[in-house]
Formats: C-alpha cells, sequence, structure tokens
C-alpha cells in the first residue's frame, strides 16, 4: 500500500505506473460487525457510541466486476448514515447487504459478516472492471454514493428512481472509509483540482443531496427571491444549502444551535440567523405533545427578519424535532421539502395547516447522476465551497462518528485513509489561491 500512496503522494506518477502497481490482497477499512448489531438494544439513541461499533479492519481486497473501479482512496468524511450504520438505527445495515447478496451472482460478495462502510471518497482510480471505458488509472476522482443497476427503465429519467438504487458504503460494502473502495464506475466525478483530498472528499454526499433537495426540479426548485428556511444551517447538509440559496439570490434564514455557528452562516454570506438555542425553542412540551405556541413563535420570528415575509421553502432533515413547526411555518402553497430525519423518522403535523393552505411536502433522497455531477461541477469551479473544519486520522473515525452523532461539529468532518497528512492534493495553486479566503471562512478557521 505504501507504493501506492508514495505514487500519489508524488504527483509525477504515470497513468501506465498505476495499472502496473500490484494491488494487495489486503486494505485497512472502517467495520461494523454482524455479531454486534444488538449491542446497544434497549439504549436510547443519543447514549449509543459509535466509537464502541466502529472497528479499523484489514480486510480482503474484494473481486472487481464488470463496469465497477477500484480506487486508492486517499480522504472520506462523516456522513450522518455512517452514524446509522455505527448504531444500528433505524435497523441494522446488514440486512440491506444480505438482499443485496441475494440479487445477482456476483453481488454476494456484499453479504460478509463486516461491513465497510463510508458513502464519501477522494481518490485515484488502480482498476477497472470490463465495459468501463470513461475512466483509467491514475484519474484522480471523487466518488459519489448512488449505486444503481440501471438494468429498469423505472430509473432511465431520475436514476434515484431506480428499482435497485442503493447508498454505496451504506447499503452496499466496501465503501469509502478505507484504504481502497470498490465504486460503480459511473460514481465516479473529476476531483475538483484545487482542493486538497480532505477537502475534494467532504462535499459528495452532502453536496449533492442539497442541490437535489433545494435547487432541482425533483426538489424544491429553488428561484430568486424565495425564503428559505434552512434547519442546520452550518451543518454537513445545511451548510450546503445555505451556500445554494446564496448563491441563487434566495434569501436564507438559517436556524443554528450556537453563536460560533451562526458566524459560519453569516461567512457564507447569509444575513438573517435564528439561534435555536439562544432563543430557547421548545416545540415539544414533552415525548409526546407539541406545543403550537411555539411554532407561532418562530413564524413570527421568520417574518420579523424578512419584513413580513413568512417561508417559500422549508429545507427540512431534523425530522421529528422541528417537522411540526416546519408545516406551520411554510407559507401558503409553499414546500416542505424533506430529507434524513436525524432527529426521528416517526414524523407529526397538524394537517390542517397542509391542506387548507395548500402546502407540499416533498420527500428527497440524495441525487442522480445529472444532480451529483452538477453539484460537483459548482465545486469544481469555485461557486461552492467545500465546509470541512475538522479532520481525523482513519484510526479516528469512531470519534469523528461520534462528534457528529453527538452535534459537536460544524460543516463537514473529514477522515484522511491513505494521505498521509493534510493539505496533500492540490493541483492548480493558482484557482486555489483565488477560492482561499472563501475555503478558509467556510471551514470556519
Amino acid at each position: 500500500m505504501e507504493q501506492i500512496r508514495d505514487a500519489i503522494v508524488s504527483g509525477t506518477a504515470e497513468p501506465g505506473d498505476f495499472a502496473a502497481m500490484p494491488i494487495p490482497e489486503s486494505y485497512r477499512g472502517v467495520t461494523v460487525h454482524k455479531d454486534e448489531q444488538d449491542m446497544f438494544a434497549g439504549m436510547a439513541t443519543r447514549d449509543k457510541d459509535p466509537r464502541r461499533a466502529l472497528h479499523l479492519d484489514d480486510v480482503p481486497v474484494p473481486e472487481l466486476g464488470p463496469g465497477e473501479a477500484l480506487i486508492a482512496v486517499m480522504a472520506s468524511s462523516i456522513n450522518y448514515n455512517t452514524v446509522w450504520s455505527s448504531i444500528f438505527e433505524p435497523v441494522s445495515t446488514f440486512g440491506f447487504l444480505e438482499r443485496y447478496g441475494r440479487s445477482h451472482d456476483l453481488d454476494r460478495r456484499h453479504d460478509l459478516p463486516y461491513h465497510v462502510v463510508g458513502s464519501d471518497a477522494s481518490g485515484v482510480v488502480l482498476r477497472v472492471g470490463a465495459g468501463v471505458n470513461a475512466w483509467k488509472p491514475g484519474d484522480e476522482v471523487v466518488a459519489h454514493c448512488l449505486s444503481v443497476e440501471l438494468e429498469s427503465p423505472l430509473g432511465h429519467n431520475d436514476t434515484m428512481l431506480d428499482p435497485d438504487q442503493r447508498i454505496w458504503g451504506f447499503e452496499t460494502n466496501f465503501g469509502g472509509l478505507a484504504e481502497l473502495a470498490i465504486v460503480k464506475s459511473n460514481q465516479l466525478l473529476p476531483k475538483p483540482r484545487h482542493l486538497t483530498w480532505e477537502e475534494a472528499a467532504s462535499p459528495g454526499l452532502v453536496n449533492s443531496t442539497a442541490y437535489r433537495q433545494l435547487v432541482s426540479r425533483n426538489g424544491g426548485g429553488m428561484k430568486q427571491g424565495d425564503v428559505v428556511l434552512i434547519w442546520g444551517a452550518s451543518g454537513g447538509l445545511g451548510s450546503y444549502a445555505t451556500q445554494y440559496a446564496v448563491n441563487g439570490g434566495a434569501i436564507p434564514v438559517c436556524v443554528v444551535s450556537s453563536p460560533e455557528k451562526a458566524d459560519l452562516c453569516r461567512a457564507m454570506g447569509a444575513e438573517l440567523v435564528i439561534d435555536r438555542r439562544a432563543e430557547d425553542y421548545r416545540f415539544w412540551k414533552d415525548d409526546t405533545t407539541q406545543d403550537p405556541k411555539e411554532w407561532q413563535r418562530l413564524g413570527r420570528r421568520i417574518r420579523e427578519l424578512t419584513g413580513g415575509d413568512d417561508a417559500d421553502i422549508v429545507f427540512e432533515h431534523p425530522g421529528r424535532e422541528t417537522f411540526g413547526a416546519s408545516v406551520y411555518v411554510t407559507r401558503k402553497g409553499g414546500t416542505i421539502v424533506t430529507c434524513a430525519s436525524t432527529s426521528g423518522f416517526l414524523h407529526e403535523y397538524d394537517n390542517r395547516y397542509l391542506w387548507m393552505n395548500l402546502k407540499s411536502i416533498v420527500g428527497s433522497h440524495f441525487a442522480n447522476y445529472r444532480e451529483a455531477f452538477e453539484a460537483n461541477r459548482l465545486i469544481a469551479r469555485g461557486l461552492i465551497h467545500p465546509t470541512l473544519s475538522k479532520t481525523f486520522p482513519l484510526e479516528g473515525a469512531g470519534e469523528a462518528a461520534y462528534e457528529v452523532h453527538q452535534n459537536l461539529h460544524q460543516g463537514k468532518v473529514g477522515v484522511l485513509c491513505l494521505a498521509p497528512e493534510e493539505g496533500l492534493g492540490v493541483r492548480d495553486a493558482e484557482m486555489r489561491e483565488r477560492h482561499l479566503p472563501a475555503i478558509t471562512r467556510f471551514a470556519g478557521a
């Protein structure tokens, strides 16, 4: 593995050099174990500790199939789906792998007693399978996490509607929190040349998710002048929604939980910020009863900030904790676009405020191939910037996941895989110099 790493770090290796390098028989990957999937039974979600469940193991290199690529992973990042995998909520991911393993002969590779997790990666192509023509060994890439078979016509207009759609590293094995990873070749996109490995790895899942959820016609279809309420606006997902709102001429109202997170939103160009902790919003009286007076208080606060306007779009991802409020504060005819549900999947809201005011709830999940391409293109052109605030070594992936689970982070939390240190991988220093102020500010530095 050292030969591969050194060749990438040097930046002088030719494509043929990578094609000739021997592939090791095993690699280090961050895993969860099937025989531990009941380890947190009976515990409250917040008390489940990813550090107990995430292991760094030596695992065999899997067989490379047609249409696939083997990549050397220089860096990855933590998404909430890795937290879910590590605490085995809402279900164990081994159920996904068992079903995937029954679908085709080659897919039996995925059904193992361990799961290599992770849904982001930046790195270099080492090998490609039969039928791959767009990529070759030595190409520097990032990987988005949409894995589909495309054998059904149902997914040809929108690949997210493919009946065999899966999220790589969550519903498939051989994910990105590792030294090597297996991806479908159509998951690959060019690595933005002005970013480091860890910066390039951090936007993938959340940036594409925010693009579809807020910008795409498949989501909120945001337009200039829209008031957009963004929950968790400084976090891994919300920080990209905030940038899209600012860049797209919308009016973001950013909800955060600390002055530091409010400062990050302002650094991204947002002017209207609600610190929900300082203003002490309590949408639930107890575990079973919401407080509509708090919904009303939030609505008044939004109108106060916007000069009388309600939210045209609510960028909703906390789920149970905030969903009742989100439905209430959306303007008549407005849209609540929802994904993730990190505070709980069972939503409760007063349907009168939805049906009598002609509001819409739109479900959004990751992004199709075109949306992922467009989101990465905006990163590569320096119009959207990574919001990477902290980076851990591969050995620290459990601690990184714990920080995300406990909401101790800003923006994204990165993980170095083969990269020996931060700051490597920049290929366009001139472009980086132009955008460095924004990259620095958006990381909360």
